[in-house]
């Protein structure tokens, strides 16, 4: 019997803490890096409560002030760390009806527009106004990209990311890396589209997820990274720990049957 016990408590041992080929990022062949490409290069198409950052100047000062968005202390830019709340004050939100509202231009539809279609068509309505020369110059960015990211993740929560493209190693990195018991093999991303939520699985334990079409985030996606199933048994994450764990229960276990053979 105490042959099989051990046994039983090896198989056990062994299956409980989490391999490190669950836990490691990118394993794997590097040596053909030409196939290694970035993919996912469409320019976005911009959805309904984006922020935009709009800029526009001109050799004509005082015809370009009537066409900025007035500022309010310091949350106007980028600048300071000022965030995600910097945006809200000082950017242009994409409403309901996929409108943005500037000065004098008033309403410009901008839903499923890229920002280069955004900033030409904002442009042509400004030559309108400068009809004597003045060349306005437009800038038009997303401000930043934003996430949210729950389950086995040291950071959960809303996040933005003040880049024009954001992976999912940045998003992951950026929220703190995911726990010990996350699983690195099935990093689930739900993304808005107009064909309703899409749903995507991604591996970041092989060096493939470069490869992925799925490897740089939109705006408002949702990551979720579900547990291992050693959370759920609650035996521990390495093998010391669910060693330590089977020991006290068989401590527990042994202790009842001489308590039980006392009495």
């Amino acid at each position: 019997m105490k042959k099989y016990f051990l046994v039983f408590l090896l198989l056990l041992l062994v299956t409980s803490c989490i391999p490190s080929k669950d836990v490691i990022y990118f394993q794997g062949d590097v040596s053909n890096k030409e196939n290694i490409k970035r993919i996912n290069n469409i320019p976005y198409k911009l959805q309904i409560d984006d922020i935009l950052d709009i800029q526009i100047s001109s050799s004509d000062s005082e015809l370009t002030e009537s066409f900025q968005k007035s500022q309010t202390g310091n949350v106007g830019g980028l600048g300071g760390g000022q965030g995600q709340g910097a945006g809200y004050f000082s950017g242009y939100s994409i409403d309901s009806y996929g409108n943005i509202r500037l000065p004098v231009l008033g309403e410009i539809n901008v839903l499923g527009y890229t920002t280069t279609e955004v900033r030409k068509k904002i442009e042509k309505e400004l030559n309108k106004y400068f009809t004597k020369g003045g060349n306005p110059f437009v800038s038009v960015k997303l401000f930043g990209i934003n996430y949210t990211i729950l389950g086995e993740i040291n950071g959960p929560g809303p996040n933005v990311i003040f880049q024009n493209k954001v992976s999912i190693i940045e998003a992951i990195a950026n929220s703190g890396d995911i726990t010990d018991l996350g699983n690195r093999k099935e990093v689930e991303i739900f993304r808005n589209s107009i064909s309703g939520v899409q749903k995507y699985t991604i591996d970041l334990t092989t060096i493939d997820v470069f490869n992925s079409d799925i490897f740089y985030l939109k705006p408002n996606d949702y990551i979720y990274i579900r547990p291992l199933k050693q959370k759920f048994w609650g035996t521990g994450t390495t093998g010391l720990q669910s060693l330590t764990t089977f020991v006290s229960i068989f401590t527990l276990i042994t202790s009842t049957i001489i308590l039980a053979r006392n009495f």
